[in-house]
């Protein structure tokens, strides 16, 4: 497949934006100035001014004896790369390979995008016409190379969409600068004389070269083709994506849950073959008035099963306010995976524990539902303050290094660090009898004998704790120890370490 090329062209890129801030200045002459070296220079002109003789780099004295009451407006450094770059997002709907081309165009790839417009002509003119409405006044070009396009869209009065292969004979009759020429190289032609392409076209590389030096040749090869012209595009190419464009604006949750069923078909259907599965997918909704919606799902293993990861997505439609409706959906995975064989048992009701897909889909639901910060596992560590006793697991697949301790009771909900309580005892060695806790007191009428930890002497100094499994009066149950032992008149410490169900 050819590669295809637009070209697009804002001819008053700056002015037309402040013509849309202000509408008084419409019908009204005036011109943006950038002071430079002690007089302010004139970077941008609206329509009107240049019919009556106005040209980029006039001083703006000159410009106001030509037109007494012409309007001056202060530019705005960066504004134009500012306003490509809006524009440039928004051509995103048509294709994802976008470039920023300064200082008052764009360079789009095309290839393979234009029959979802019913070809070229269509697709082009869809372009343009949407741009002008906005109130830009914007020509295009298509081309095999974007060099040809660009040259088509500024300087040919001819069509403006070159058949496949035919970028030679469309720059023939065009002027020097189409190449995108430096003004020094531009002025050395007119001097001898080559007013077209087609003038020098035909000479020996190796006089043009000499002439003209190795940047002259660069620009005429990459504009017939004969040498890659990379872009810089605005977003990055994910690997993994799809995207689809609708024939009419989408503004129903069916319609959105049918566009992401479509996605995710075809983008599983890859990943399934590649023996892969996302962790993060992110979709993109652009919508007419040129907004993009965004939501994303993430998954705690690699998984390519379509019914699942809907589900997930399932979640976020109700955020996504299509308004006056969506033109293009996009999905990407950022994050993609090798699948193992636990993917293949899954989906199977034979798998149990922590390989069980129910429980993969329980987590992946809730992690997109309530955020997956708010989602732990832990895993045993060899500690033996309790509180240290646990690690936080990545993911899944992380497995134990130990085994959880089974011989003493330990409470379901374990507090990050212990908590100091007032408590009363009749004998230091025994459970209090009442203790205080966030201003509540609990009377214990049971209690379990003590369980003594010891201080991790290699890491710190410290005293032992006596752990206390007590029952209050409403039979609510709790960790509570004493810190070390009672010694004379020092009082001992106690606190609350956790809550049993």
């Amino acid at each position: 497949m050819n590669k295809r090329f637009v070209s697009l062209w804002f001819r008053h890129l700056k002015s037309d934006w402040f013509v849309l801030r202000n509408k008084e200045l419409k019908d009204i002459p005036f011109v943006l100035v950038t002071p430079t070296r002690g007089r302010n220079t004139i970077t941008g002109a609206n329509q009107p001014a240049e019919q009556q003789g106005i040209t980029i780099g006039m001083a703006a004295a000159d410009a106001k004896a030509i037109i007494p009451d012409l309007e001056v407006i202060d530019d705005i450094p960066g504004q134009d790369y500012k306003l490509l770059k809006a524009l440039g997002e928004w051509c995103i709907r048509y294709t994802p390979m976008v470039a920023v081309d300064m200082p008052e165009g764009l360079l789009l790839d095309v290839t393979g995008c234009t029959h979802l417009w019913g070809g070229e002509r269509g697709y082009l003119k869809e372009i343009v016409t949407r741009l002008r409405s906005k109130g830009y006044d914007v020509r295009g070009a298509m081309a095999d190379t974007a060099g040809t396009a660009w040259g088509v869209a500024r300087f040919a009065k001819a069509k403006p969409i070159i058949e496949p292969g035919g970028q030679a004979n469309a720059l023939l009759t065009l002027p020097p600068a189409a190449l995108r020429l430096d003004a020094v190289i531009q002025d050395r032609l007119q001097k001898l004389g080559f007013y077209q392409i087609k003038s020098f076209i035909g000479l020996g590389r190796s006089v043009l070269r000499r002439r003209f030096g190795q940047e002259f040749l660069m620009r005429l090869d990459q504009a017939l083709g004969n040498e890659d012209e990379p872009l810089k595009l605005l977003q990055s190419i994910e690997p993994y994506s799809e995207r689809l464009p609708c024939l009419e604006p989408i503004r129903t949750a069916a319609g959105i849950e049918i566009a992401i069923k479509t996605l995710l078909e075809k983008l599983c259907k890859r990943l399934d073959s590649e023996g892969k599965g996302l962790r993060t997918a992110i979709l993109k909704c652009y919508r007419v008035d040129g907004e993009v919606i965004q939501t994303g799902i993430g998954t705690n293993r690699p998984s390519n099963h379509i019914d699942h990861l809907f589900k997930l997505f399932e979640l976020k439609i109700a955020t996504i306010e299509p308004k006056l409706g969506i033109e293009l959906f996009t999905l990407e995975a950022p994050k993609v995976e090798d699948t193992d064989t636990e993917q293949e048992i899954l989906w199977t009701a034979d798998s149990c524990g922590l390989e069980d897909g129910s429980l993969a889909d329980l987590l992946d639901r809730l992690a997109n539902k309530i955020g997956a910060k708010n989602i732990r596992r832990y895993l045993p560590q060899e500690r033996y303050w309790p509180e240290h006793s646990i690690k936080l697991a990545m993911s899944l697949k992380d497995k134990p290094g130990t085994t959880w301790r089974m011989d003493r009771p330990r409470p379901s909900l374990l507090l990050p660090r212990p908590e100091r309580i007032e408590a009363a005892y009749l004998t230091p060695d025994n459970p209090p009898m009442w203790f205080i806790y966030k201003g509540e007191r609990h009377t214990i009428k049971k209690a379990d004998d003590a369980e003594r930890i010891e201080s991790e002497w290699w890491l710190n100094e410290g005293p032992h704790r006596d752990y206390y499994v007590v029952e209050d009066e409403k039979g609510r149950r709790y960790w509570l120890f004493r810190s070390g032992h009672f010694e004379g008149k020092d009082r001992p410490e106690w606190y609350i370490h956790g809550f049993f169900a």
